[in-house]
Order: structure tokens, then sequence, then C-alpha cells
């Protein structure tokens, strides 16, 4: 096939580590020997804007813009040298490769401090004499988030390193705010991530590019690099998708979305990209192809005529981490919580065991979407495989296993793969608080390199657990999460509250079983 294939991961994930959606897909075209490129323009963009040229970009950007200022921002306009001197060091040390400067950022006032540092309350309790260097990296994490403040307040209101935007993500459902905003004349970060695209263009010279989506926060940078491979090279033909696109815009009506790409695709991105590149290619009419929409005389028009499944995950592939800057990646501590550091801290390789969750039945989930549904548990042996090669390809022995929930069984049999072939790998990952759970096999899985897991307590109320179907109880949670503390296995709970039907005291009664939860050290962490 002559398409050649550029992935674009846009504004913003993650600052600690690749969105998988990418390496995935680039991976299964391995698989169909189709070249393809991978970019983050997320830490792309944030490495642009976090540099010593970047501040001094963005101070003198705010002073032409001579906004009204809080006395927090002004604060910081005031220490702009300090920043543009410190911001190159800074972000060496989160990326690991000046380690020695942890001491400098815990000695003193070597740092310029704004807002942020108000929360730093008892650092000797939460690192303790010896946490140096964890202390200077939850020191430096508020440094950044001093001046995403700025930039909030000063530059870009949208501006977040994760939820880039999200506010106008979440009101897609009526399109016009988005597109007033992606109409607008623009800001310094749209001029930042554009001005990266162009060079990605040029160097890979795609025939398609391929957008993901997975979060509201990701909407806005996907349409404006829509908007900007439209202008300037009309060309390219653009395919959207992800997360986002899976479970906000299956009813899609507005044709307007089409202005910024042309085709959006469902669920499991493999057989709808490979048909969509067969499409592109002369070999596949439109009706044909599998979960895509695209517009046809004006209106929104939703093909599946495909009659072909989806790819089995024993033939999805290996992911594929070439392209990416992998070594320029940011470990952060927003906070000390050793669990919830996990989602920012550290460069997990992102891999799934089995697609969908074979539960499948909480009320508050999407049980009818494909994603959930079709539970399709992989092979240990192939599952090593690909840990195996992963590991090979990027240096890195951390794994986030990103499953809905990792079945028990499938992880005992991994386990005793892993131990097996001797591997050291350290991984955690999304679980139920299943009896299966054993005190023996959580002890297993703590061998096999498990160092955390976290599932859902939800309302911690046994009425309403069972009225939302989850098929667990509080005392059952309790004993579960025992097991894997007991093993030296870190517990995250998530929860909610104010459920339909939930009284006042049901739910004063579930904050007590929390309470209760990690006063006995049960649980680590909650959310």
């Amino acid at each position: 096939m002559s398409q050649s294939i550029l992935f674009i991961t846009p504004p913003f994930c993650q600052l600690n580590t690749p969105y998988p959606a990418s390496t995935c897909l680039k991976g299964f075209l391995n698989t169909k020997n189709i070249h393809s490129h991978q970019t983050d323009l997320g830490i792309e963009v944030i490495l642009a804007l976090f540099s010593p040229t970047g501040f001094t970009d963005l101070f003198r950007e705010i002073d032409q813009r001579k906004p009204q200022l809080s006395a927090n921002a002004q604060r910081m306009v005031q220490l702009k040298d300090k920043y543009i001197n410190t911001i190159g060091q800074v972000i060496a040390f989160l990326q690991g490769r000046s380690p020695e400067l942890a001491h400098l950022l815990c000695s003193g006032p070597w740092l310029p401090e704004a807002a942020r540092f108000g929360q730093t309350t008892d650092l000797d309790h939460d690192f303790g004499a010896l946490g140096i260097h964890d202390r200077a990296k939850h020191l430096a994490t508020l440094y950044l988030e001093d001046i995403s403040d700025l930039i909030k307040e000063a530059v870009d209101p949208h501006f977040g390193f994760s939820r880039y935007a999200e506010r106008l993500g979440r009101s897609a459902s009526s399109f016009d705010e988005l597109q007033n905003a992606l109409n607008s004349s623009g800001n310094y970060i749209d001029s930042l991530m554009t001005g990266l695209l162009k060079e990605k263009i040029s160097l890979y010279q795609p025939t398609l590019v391929a957008l993901t989506v997975p979060f509201p926060g990701n909407l806005y940078s996907a349409l404006k690099c829509g908007q900007w491979i439209r202008k300037n090279h009309p060309g390219i033909k653009i395919v959207m998708g992800g997360g986002f696109v899976n479970t906000e815009l299956r009813s899609l009506t507005d044709p307007r979305v089409f202005d910024y790409v042309d085709f959006i695709t469902l669920d499991d991105g493999e057989t709808p990209l490979l048909h969509l590149i067969e499409h592109l290619e002369g070999q596949r009419t439109l009706e044909n192809l599998k979960r895509t929409f695209t517009r046809v005389n004006g209106a929104v028009v939703f093909f599946d005529g495909s009659k072909e499944p989806d790819v089995p995950q024993n033939e999805t592939g290996t992911p594929d981490y070439s392209d990416l800057i992998l070594g320029k990646y940011l470990s952060v501590i927003e906070m000390a919580n050793a669990m919830h550091r996990l989602w920012s801290d550290g460069r997990w390789n992102k891999l799934m065991l089995a697609h969908g969750c074979y539960w499948s039945k909480c009320t508050f989930c999407d049980i009818t979407l494909d994603y959930i549904k079709r539970y399709e548990p992989n092979k240990p042996v192939v599952i090593c495989d690909r840990i195996e090669a992963i590991v090979e390809q990027t240096g890195h022995h951390g794994f986030h296993f990103t499953d809905e929930a990792a079945p028990p069984a499938l992880l005992r049999d991994l386990a005793l793969e892993i131990l097996r072939r001797k591997l050291t790998i350290i991984w955690w990952t999304n679980i139920r608080f299943e009896t299966n759970f054993s005190q023996d096999l959580c002890m297993l899985l703590k061998e096999s390199g498990c160092i955390a897991v976290s599932g859902g307590l939800e309302v911690a109320s046994d009425r309403i657990l069972k009225m939302i179907n989850k098929g667990v109880t509080v005392s059952q949670v309790a004993r579960v999460a025992g097991n894997f503390t007991r093993a030296g296995i870190m517990v995250h709970a998530y929860l909610m509250y104010g459920f339909p039907t939930q009284t006042a005291q049901e739910t004063i009664d579930s904050l007590e079983v929390v309470r209760q939860l990690f006063l006995n050290s049960v649980v680590q962490s909650g959310f």
C-alpha cells in the first residue's frame, strides 16, 4: 500500500508517559507491513513551552497583552528572569537527566515560589529525611503548576497539563462554542502546536493523519490540528477516533465537524483503520467501511457495511514506541500519596491483558459499548512475548495494564508465566474486589512484580452496591483489599457519593467505612 500514515496524540494527555492509542495501532499496522509514524504533540508542546526560549516568549506575550493580573500572577511576572533561568534545569531534573539538582531544589529558595507552594504543609512527614529526590520532584511539580496557573490567567484560559480546553470538549454536543474557539485568531499555545505540527508534516510527508481523542481535553487540539492541515495540506486525509469519540460522538449529526476531519471511527481502531486505508487505495467502497462517519452531500453518514470481525487480541501486534521521545517525558509528583503518584510519576509501558470487562454488569457503566461488553482475554504466552519485546525496545520495565478489570484467573496464569520466564517487571492494574483474590493469589501477584491495584468500592453501601449490580459487598472489598495490602500491594479505591436514592445517613455511613479502611491501612488511596 502507498498510504503514509502519521498518528498524532494532540495536547494534552500525560506528562510522564505516552498515551497508548498510537503505539497499539502502529503495532497492528506492523503486522500488515504497513509503515507508519507517530508523534505525541502534547509532550512536545510542553517541552517547547517549558524551556528558556518558551518562557522568554511567554513573558513577552504577557507583557504585550497587559492583562489584569492577580497579585500572585504579578509576583510571577516580576520573577520572570528567575523562571527563565531555572526552567531548563528543572525540566532536565524531571526527565531524570540531572538527579543531583535535587539537593539544590530542597536546600533553600532556589526556585521562585508562588501560590502552589502554600500547599507544602509538612514535607518532612510526607517524604522523611531521606526522600530528597521525591521531595525535589514534588517541589518542581509545584513550580510547573504555578506557571500553568499563570498561563491560564494571562494567556490561555483553557490551559491545563491533562485537561486542555476540557470545557469546550464537554460542550461538543452543540459544537457552536467549540467552532467559535477554533475560528478565533488562535493563541500562544496554538501557535506552538501548529509550529510543531508543521515540522512533523514536513518530516513524515503523510497522506493520512490519524488523530486520537481519548479525553474531552484533546478534542479542541485535535480539531485545531485538522484545521491547520486542511488549510495548508488539503490533499492529506484526516481520521479521528479515541475514547472520547467512542462515548460522546456515537450519535453525531452536526456536519460542521467534517470541516476539520474527513472521517471519524468508533470503538477498536484496527479494522476501521485498515478498511479506511483500503478505501483510500481504491480497494474498498465507502459502504463497506467499518464503524465510520463521514460527510456525504453535506450530511453526516455512518458506514458499517463491513462483515469482517474485529481483530482478535492475539493478532493485534505488539505496541510500537518508535518515533516517540521516550527519554524526554517528565516524571512529576502532584501529591505525596504513594499510590496516586503512579498516574504521573514514572515511564509506564501500556498494555491490555483482555479486551472488555468479564463482569460487564455495573449499571453506571457503558456496558452496551463494544470496549466493555466484548470480553476477550489474551493468552499469557502472547502477553509475555509482548512484554519482552516492549522492554527490549523501550528499556523500561514498568507496565500499566490498562484493563477495565483484570480477571483473577488471567492474572494468576500471567504471573506464573512471568515467573517461569524469570522476567523482572513492575506492574499495576485495575481490578474488581473479587473473592478470588485470595491471600495466596495476592502473594503470587506480588512475586511477579505487582505493586498496586485500583478498584471500585463506589458507594460503600451494601444496599446501593446491590442496586447497581456491582457484584461485591463492603465486607468483601475490605477482605480483598486487606489481602492485597498484606501482600505488600498498594490499593486505590474509586468512590462515588450522592448516587440516586442514597440518603444523607447512607453517605455518612459510607464515609465512615472509607475512614476505617484508611485508618486500618487496608486502602492507601481513594478518588
